[in-house]
């Protein structure tokens, strides 16, 4: 081809088409338009306003895809991190299952006082009252594991942005939570060190709240472990309820150690970014935007001027006053 399909340019220098090509006194030499219009040429086409787009699929070029940076491999800190929510939330639904098959086991020893019980309906309960305890316990243990794992990340960004580092090791973070009698103490050491370079009061409020409430559950617990000591039928059924109470303020530590979690991370419970609130102090400003009214004095009219004037002059020299006054008040 001797012209270009496009601008009409001339692609080969004047000879032989067939030519072989050390014969070709020319070489291919990319211009921008701008060069053309320099040399007086033709005016480059104006640039299109909005994005460059196509009609259809371009059927040139070369599809050269940058390969996408590989991610670094999640740790066993990164994983158990990432489940401590899902954990939580099982961890609680666990404990209400437990808490209401204590109250149907109450509800059968009520039943017995009067009636007898089926063997089949008693096998049920106690199977229903051992399996939910079990997966209540393992899946606290699993979840408590989790928390700390997310509790470690969490003090590590906050001491990051005060550029400084945890001063706390992960094994003592670790054994400070889970270690019994202990871990009623440190792990709300462990959230108020995380506020670390942040002043939020309603964070330290939720952990505060939060550290009351385990302290009472892990209370509450240490007395339903000593109530199953009993011996008389009555305290064992007495055992039955607090049990049950227990399996509920378990569920509840769950949920409040989530929200904890979450409020550190700047969410709410639901794990949404909580959004802040800025308040302003509203002040007057410096110029009114309405001119204050200034009562005037009226000029005295001319019946008032004159002496001996009627009486009646001036009671209609007053009417008009006043409706001059509320004129001006409106």
């Amino acid at each position: 081809m001797h012209w270009c399909p496009r601008c009409r340019g001339v692609l080969l220098s004047p000879g032989p088409v067939d030519a072989p090509p050390e014969r070709r006194n020319y070489r291919w030499v990319a211009r921008g338009p701008e060069h053309r219009a320099a040399r007086g040429g033709r005016r480059p086409p104006e640039a299109v306003a909005g994005t460059p787009r196509y009609t259809e699929i371009p059927r040139w070029g070369l599809l050269d895809t940058p390969a996408e940076p590989s991610a670094a491999p999640a740790s066993r800190l990164d994983r158990a991190a990432a489940a401590a929510g899902k954990l939580l939330l099982w961890t609680a639904v666990a404990f209400v299952l437990a808490a209401l098959a204590e109250l149907g086991r109450y509800a059968i020893l009520l039943y017995n006082r009067t009636r007898l019980v089926e063997p089949l309906l008693l096998r049920i309960s106690d199977a229903a009252v051992l399996t939910f305890a079990v997966l209540a316990a393992l899946l606290a243990l699993l979840a408590a594991i989790a928390a700390v794992a997310r509790l470690i990340q969490l003090r590590r960004a906050a001491y990051a942005r005060v550029g400084r580092r945890d001063p706390r090791s992960p094994r003592a973070l670790l054994l400070g939570s889970l270690i019994p009698v202990l871990n009623l103490v440190w792990p709300g050491v462990f959230l108020t060190e995380a506020l670390t370079g942040r002043d939020d009061p309603r964070a330290l409020r939720v952990i505060r709240i939060w550290w009351a409430v385990w302290v009472l559950g892990g209370l509450v617990a240490v007395a339903a472990l000593c109530w199953r000591t009993a011996d008389s039928l009555q305290a064992k059924a007495d055992g039955v309820l607090v049990t049950a109470l227990t399996d509920l303020l378990a569920a509840a530590v769950a949920l409040l150690t989530l929200g904890v979690l979450n409020a550190l991370a700047g969410r709410d419970l639901r794990g949404r970014t909580r959004i802040s609130h800025r308040m302003t102090v509203a002040v007057d400003p410096a110029v009114p935007v309405i001119e204050p009214l200034h009562r005037t004095e009226q000029p005295q009219s001319a019946a008032d001027a004159r002496p001996g004037s009627a009486a009646g002059d001036n009671t209609g020299d007053e009417a008009g006053d006043r409706e001059q006054e509320e004129v001006g008040a409106k």
